[in-house]
């Protein structure tokens, strides 16, 4: 495996302090300290060339994670391989075969053209000129950015510095790829443009790809193979379609129709979640749903009919909201 953790947990000591100026003094003197559980036992494995959908809500421990895989942090305890070295050993032979990208961070010089920072990545990791300039050739034509190369960074708009900062991270052709909320504050069409280069450089190049997003579409479009963390705790490691058939228990029928129905007449049939006529939405037990679909065929002026899966965000909120484990 490329990626194997054991039992990882990461620990950290909060202080607690009583708001105002008495509470300021009395911290002088006497201090209470919570233990935040971070990271608390996950095991997981990533293999070859896999683009793993690593998601959770605010806080559930994404970031430390991927900190902890990238050597930026050294865990409470357990055990962390990728590519077969420890992270936090920070190794040269591993930091030039890994990248961390984070969406909130930056690695480019403010005033300086993107060109200049990735110049100086050239230098720290020995990239040879001739696979520095192919490399560089690639990403410029796949993200469409020729033009902006010596444009001073300050200058760029989020989704051009966003497409700055993935060149900057891939110049040394990483085989780990660590993606920390890539698209984060990036427009619709920006973050299809992204999600395509993602898609297309883990096809191409074989990466490894471990994804962190808020969107849902991204790790949709991009990952068939989800980890889900929460409160440090990993709930769910699987497949993507797997994780709606185990945790959403109904299905969606959507429903055109050519006469106006009370939305009062649904409610034999299932949950009506929608009625903007002539579309109707209603809610189903998903080993309902074939029944359900007849019976509105039969009884309704029904146009058109659609059984659909839930939106796999509702699923993902189902699955924190009542805390099921895999």
């Amino acid at each position: 495996m490329v990626i194997s953790v054991s039992h990882l947990k990461k620990y950290y000591r909060v202080h607690r302090k009583e708001p105002g100026f008495m509470g300021s003094i009395r911290s002088l003197f006497t201090r209470t300290f919570d233990t935040v559980h971070a990271v608390d036992d996950i095991s997981f494995e990533v293999g070859q060339g896999e683009l793993v959908g690593f998601i959770g809500p605010n806080g559930a421990g994404k970031t430390t994670t991927l900190k902890c895989l990238s050597g930026l942090l050294y865990p409470t305890s357990g055990k962390v391989s990728v590519l077969g070295y420890t992270p936090f050993d920070r190794k040269n032979a591993f930091l030039k075969q890994i990248a961390l990208v984070m969406g909130q961070k930056n690695q480019l010089w403010w005033d300086l053209p993107a060109v200049e920072t990735f110049l100086l990545n050239k230098e720290i990791y020995e990239i040879p000129d001739t696979e520095y300039h192919k490399t560089l050739k690639e990403l410029v034509e796949l993200l469409d950015v020729s033009d902006l190369l010596k444009v001073q960074v300050r200058k760029l708009s989020l989704g051009e510095r966003m497409k700055m900062e993935i060149i900057a991270a891939l110049l040394h052709s990483p085989k780990v790829l660590f993606l920390d909320e890539p698209t984060i504050g990036l427009d619709v069409v920006m973050q299809k443009k992204m999600r395509d280069f993602i898609q297309n450089y883990n096809t191409f190049h074989n990466s490894t790809i471990l994804l962190t997003s808020h969107y849902m579409e991204d790790v949709r479009q991009l990952a068939k193979r989800v980890v889900i963390i929460d409160h440090g705790s990993i709930v769910y490691d699987g497949k993507l379609e797997k994780l709606v058939a185990k945790f959403a228990k109904y299905k969606v029928l959507s429903i055109v129709l050519d006469t106006y129905v009370t939305p009062v007449a649904f409610q034999e049939i299932g949950e009506l979640v929608e009625y903007n006529f002539p579309k109707a939405v209603i809610r189903v037990a998903r080993n309902a749903s074939n029944v359900a679909a007849a019976q509105l065929l039969q009884k309704f002026p029904v146009d058109d009919l659609n059984i659909e899966e839930p939106d796999i965000e509702e699923v993902i909120r189902d699955v924190f909201a009542k805390n099921k484990y895999a």
